[in-house]
């Protein structure tokens, strides 16, 4: 998978979790058009390495983020 589509998929992630509207773990994986295998493996990067505080929430049936905030852009600044 090229980084920029591994970008575009955690931003993707991303908008829906601040939205709560990922759906289950199925309904968030055809979202994303990955496997729910692929997901659980993005879940728990965004948890690891972006320490992420990503849950599900039962009631919701979304996951959620436990703490406002949301994942920033990855892009080359020029220093003046």
């Amino acid at each position: 998978m090229s980084l920029q589509k591994y970008i575009n998929r955690i931003a993707q992630l991303d908008q829906l979790i601040r939205l709560e509207a990922t759906g289950n773990p199925a309904e968030c994986a055809k979202k994303l058009q990955i496997s729910k295998r692929s997901l659980y493996c993005l879940l728990d990067e965004l948890k690891t390495d972006f320490n992420c505080p990503i849950k599900y929430c039962k009631v919701k049936r979304s996951y959620v983020y436990t703490q406002r905030g949301a994942i920033s852009e990855i892009r080359f600044k020029t220093k003046p």
